[in-house]
């Protein structure tokens, strides 16, 4: 993905795929077995555990940008996307956990609405500060980025299709393609091979809600 990082500073290529794995395995947390047990108070101890998920993954992707020496304007855009991603995510955790106890229509609304669209939007924010640090760098010289890209692409569709998040999501999924495509001689090209696949599954999921 780039040259040999000098004595001292941080790759590029690792950080990112390590970005790219930690939010794959992170947002996955609910498939813990039985969500880990009953903790106090009507929560699971995977609740608890998945109040760090926004956090686990926004440090690498900040140490990203570190390794880019990212302009001030990708600096702001992760800001703003990690505030959202973070957010809506404690909304989602907030109103599941109540929802647990006492569904309603309103703890349906904040977790499965409002919390999963503010939180997938920042987490597209701070995709696009990520995504905007790979002109101009070389493809990927082995198989290892294209897998972790499908696996990011398809742990964003897998999220949406269990969010509610479809129709949104697969726009996202498809800005991701077309930018892709654009730099596909480039690193660029990894978003194509992770978010093509993921558009393709959100596209036949949305047609068979509508159908």
């Amino acid at each position: 993905m780039d040259a040999p990082a000098a004595p001292g500073r941080l790759s590029y290529s690792s950080v990112l795929l390590a970005t790219g794995c930690v939010y794959a395995v992170v947002h996955h947390v609910g498939l813990l077995p039985g969500g880990l047990g009953d903790a106090p108070r009507g929560t699971r101890w995977a609740d608890w555990l998945d109040l760090l998920t926004p956090y686990v993954v926004l440090a690498p992707a900040a140490l990203t940008l570190v390794a880019a020496s990212a302009p001030r304007d990708l600096w702001l855009l992760l800001g703003l996307g990690g505030v959202a991603y973070a957010s809506g995510h404690g909304i989602h955790l907030a109103a599941n956990s109540v929802g647990n106890v006492e569904p309603g229509v309103t703890a349906h609304l904040w977790d499965e609405v409002v919390g999963h669209h503010v939180w997938f939007a920042g987490v597209a924010l701070v995709g696009a500060a990520l995504a905007l640090t790979m002109p101009g760098r070389a493809r990927p010289g082995h198989a290892v980025g294209y897998v972790v890209a499908l696996i990011v692409g398809l742990t964003w569709a897998s999220n949406a299709v269990g969010g509610g998040t479809v129709p949104f999501s697969l726009a996202v999924a498809l800005v991701a393609v077309g930018f892709g495509w654009t730099h596909r001689r480039g690193l660029g090209v990894v978003l194509l091979a992770g978010f093509a696949p993921a558009a393709i599954l959100l596209a036949a999921r949305l047609v068979a809600d509508l159908s």
